[in-house]
């Protein structure tokens, strides 16, 4: 029994000391590109569970009064760069929510000349309705923000509800720029509207992919900025899961193996994609002449290759410049994912950051309010 115990103690030190390597590993993954490293975007991707599991790992290694609650806690301090991306303080901040008046709002109605909010939400196509409903609410809830930056990702347009009604719908944004997909692709739309006046504009797309990015220059009381907005390479996590899950129930495991097989190098060919994509908007934001706000849906952790491309070295990412509490954007996977940012140059001031929790998407909208 005795032999058992030790063989268990020892077992226990092993394993924890191989989930520590692999949460350590996480912190680089950030500068390991997916064309040569194909496990490191993985581990990225699972960050948000191996950093819990050593949470896990240390309260058990506490409760035990061993030694051995060293590993967790350098594996955890070793990602605080990470932990910076989610987590800021205080922790208590509370967002504004709908129809509530909030210290976002006091601060709107305090400082509504010298101030700029920007808010980005991919809308998941309005939930294809013909209605119109969850677009009316989205336009409301930003009106009473002050929001004057509003950017779209799966703007989706539909006969019934078509780019006239949702003009009419965001009028409070009388410059837009929607741009249409080139002849023969089908992209996933993006927009941008504004209280200001748009000026130059340019659609970007990318070979083999629905997703794409844009950019525009807005005129700000006469101060020209950059914005860029972009819904990088879709996961497709879900369809994939509801394809592994169909194989799983039919109870083959052979079936089941290549279902995961496949799963694995689908998400590999899309972290690759998504990396291309971050390296080519990396290099425009270089070429901006202007005060740069790069926003969207990047489909990536902040530990990923891709956050730290595009952020490179001129972004600051605005939740670790003005943000407060945890920080998730997609409503799913137990809110351990933010996949959705807001990025800007030195020449903003961050003044507020905060994504609130609306129910129109599988996204929630992110919203920065910034000086110039």
């Amino acid at each position: 029994m005795k032999a058992l115990y030790r063989l268990l103690y020892y077992l226990s030190i092993l394993l924890t000391s191989i989930l520590a390597g692999f949460t350590l590993a996480g912190a680089f993954a950030g500068d390991a590109s997916p064309e040569g490293f194909k496990l490191m975007p993985f581990i990225g991707l699972v960050l948000p569970i191996l950093l819990l599991a050593n949470v896990a790992s240390a309260i058990y290694w506490m409760v035990r009064w061993r030694c051995w609650v060293f590993i967790p806690l350098i594996a955890i301090l070793g990602n605080l760069g990470y932990l910076t991306r989610v987590l800021q303080f205080p922790l208590f901040d509370s967002a504004p929510q709908p129809n509530t008046e909030s210290s976002f709002l006091k601060k709107n109605e305090r400082d509504t000349e010298s101030a700029l909010t920007i808010a980005t939400y991919n809308v998941n196509s309005f939930n294809h309705e013909h209605t119109g409903f969850s677009c009316k609410q989205i336009a409301a809830y930003m009106k009473e923000l002050g929001v004057d930056i509003f950017c779209f990702q799966e703007f989706g347009i539909n006969h019934e509800f078509g780019i006239d009604s949702l003009r009419t719908v965001l009028s409070e944004w009388p410059y837009y720029y929607v741009p249409s997909s080139p002849a023969g692709e089908s992209l996933l739309q993006l927009a941008v509207f504004s209280r200001y006046p748009i000026k130059e504009k340019q659609l970007v797309t990318y070979p083999n992919s629905n997703n794409c990015s844009l950019w525009c220059d807005i005129d700000i009381n006469g101060q020209t900025i950059r914005l860029f907005n972009n819904h990088l390479q879709t996961t497709e996590v879900s369809r994939n899961k509801r394809k592994l899950e169909k194989e799983l129930r039919a109870d083959d495991t052979d079936r089941a193996e290549r279902a995961a097989l496949t799963l694995a190098d689908g998400l590999h060919e899309n972290f690759k994609k998504r990396a291309a994509q971050a390296e080519h908007i990396n290099q425009l934001i270089s070429d901006s002449p202007y005060p740069t706000l790069v926003c969207g849906d990047f489909n990536s952790l902040p530990s990923s290759y891709v956050y730290q491309t595009v952020k490179g070295e001129k972004m600051n990412d605005g939740f670790q410049t003005c943000g407060h509490g945890y920080m998730y954007t997609f409503r799913y996977f137990k809110h351990l994912l933010r996949i959705d940012y807001i990025l800007h140059s030195s020449e903003f001031q961050g003044v507020d950051y905060f994504s609130p929790d609306l129910e129109y998407s599988d996204h929630n909208p992110v919203v920065m309010r910034m000086r110039l």
